[in-house]
């Protein structure tokens, strides 16, 4: 390739969301390149969703188990971390990209590695170990770069070199003891991961009032009150003010009012933040460090003419879900492609699913949401375990089945499932808010029997129907 090089897309990112706009770019008969610094695959591949949801699964399967009878009695002996690991490393192809690359020649999409800096409109330069070239987008450029944990400025914490979702997803033994600070998803689910993977005291800390703080109320308490009977502890609406990293290699955490917990590591799980640092938004006009704001084509807002300038995925703050960022792309690759098409998801109908035990699945608004836009609601719930079918799956299934009723139009907003193994109820309820079904037609979908999704018929009977 030339020192200089045009091309009609150009996706900075190859993450699941760039890498989805740049196939279907490509697909479609525009010159498209990709532009990655890291690996091939992004952070959902190598440090998010794959590793943790594989460390999870052994945790998972074998409380699963448990709770059959004739089935829990063959549970004998302990997980084998080493092979879970392994599978772990198998998941991740060790954090080697080549088998990526293949993909990206025979969709006709030219790699650049490196480093992308915007330096004007349409234009880039990108930094790599060979030196620096130009490049130029015809049509459009596509930011696709992601979020980075943030590390938050309790004094002592950075220096005493703590696990982000980076560090937990590639450890290579799994401690003795570990402090959890922040109870959202990640923190949730790596906290009961490390426990169940033989962690013999794990404790998260937790500012707010209960975990998943962004979920309905009664999910965070559930999956609390669960830890609680796995040895997890979890101590809410308390702050660290102090961190320190021993000499022997452990660390001790300093709460307000003075208790301290010591523990041999400390993962941080408390946000992220847009990586646009050093992106060069600041020649076109935009801030660097802040989520680049879309409109419902993708393309950025802002001061500046950036008609050529889209973001998708993380960067742009919507929705940070890999399944999301995969979603927007495939709206953007249809917009850039000249089709009427417009993003109807991000904002209002954003599944997500916390792979705890109980899981937390919900899509749309929460009841708070719901009733701060001004809606007149109605809530409907029902136990999660009340079925049959959870029956059949074993002993102490609970949790709890919501759905939130806009009752003037009578259509479902927001949905929440809490219970083991809930995760593919969520779809029928993405599909119910997303296509605003009314209940009375929801009424004529037969769920099957004996399954968990007979939830549905108890929360519409709830209703009145």
């Amino acid at each position: 390739m030339a020192e200089s090089d045009e091309f009609d897309v150009i996706v900075i990112g190859a993450g699941p969301a760039g890498e989805n706009v740049a196939g279907r770019t490509a697909a479609g008969g525009l010159s498209t390149a990709i532009v990655e610094r890291e690996l091939i695959g992004g952070e959902c591949s190598y440090w998010g969703c794959i590793p943790s949801k594989t460390l999870i699964r052994p945790g998972d399967v074998i409380a699963a188990a448990k709770r059959v009878p004739g089935a829990a009695e063959a549970v004998t002996g302990a997980i084998d971390v080493q092979a879970a690991l392994a599978r772990r490393d198998y998941m991740t192809s060790s954090w080697d990209d080549s088998a990526q690359v293949p993909w990206l020649e025979d969709t006709g999409i030219a790699l650049v590695r490196g480093h992308a800096k915007l330096t004007g409109p349409r234009t880039l330069e990108v930094t790599s170990g060979t030196g620096t070239r130009t490049l130029t987008a015809r049509k459009a450029v596509v930011l696709a770069t992601g979020t980075t944990a943030v590390v938050p400025p309790i004094p002592g914490l950075a220096e005493a070199d703590p696990w982000t979702n980076r560090g937990v997803t590639e450890m290579k033994e799994v401690p003795d003891r570990l402090v959890v600070i922040g109870g959202g998803f990640v923190g949730a689910e790596m906290a009961q991961a490390v426990r169940r993977l033989g962690a013999s005291e794990v404790t998260v800390l937790e500012g707010g009032p209960h975990l998943l703080s962004r979920e309905e109320p009664f999910a965070g308490e559930e999956v609390g009150k669960a830890f609680a009977a796995e040895g997890i502890s979890v101590r809410t609406g308390v702050r660290a003010t102090a961190v320190k990293r021993h000499d022997d290699g452990t660390v001790t955490v300093t709460l307000e009012g003075g208790d301290e917990i010591t523990a041999d590591q400390i993962l941080v799980a408390t946000g992220r933040k847009p990586h646009t640092d050093d992106l060069g938004l600041e020649n076109v006009g935009l801030a660097p460090g802040k989520p680049v704001e879309v409109d419902t084509k993708l393309r950025a807002t802002g001061p500046a003419d950036n008609d050529w300038l889209y973001a998708v995925g993380d960067v742009n703050g919507l929705a940070l879900l890999t399944h999301m960022g995969k979603y927007q792309a495939r709206i953007l690759g249809d917009v850039l492609l000249g089709k009427d098409i417009e993003d109807r998801s991000s904002r209002d109908v954003v599944p997500r699913v916390t792979f705890t035990d109980p899981q937390v699945c919900a899509v749309g608004l929460t009841e708070k949401q719901a009733r701060e836009r001004g809606l007149e609601v109605r809530v409907l719930t029902y136990a999660t375990g009340g079925v049959s079918g959870a029956y059949t799956s074993g002993d102490g299934i609970e949790g709890t089945s919501q759905l939130v009723v806009d009752t003037s139009r009578e259509v479902i907003v927001g949905a929440t499932f809490t219970g083991p193994g809930v995760a593919e109820l969520l779809h029928s309820a993405t599909i119910a808010i997303s296509a605003q079904i009314p209940l009375s037609d929801l009424w004529h979908a037969v769920p099957s029997f004996p399954t968990v999704s007979e939830v549905w018929l108890r929360l519409l009977e709830a209703y009145g129907l």
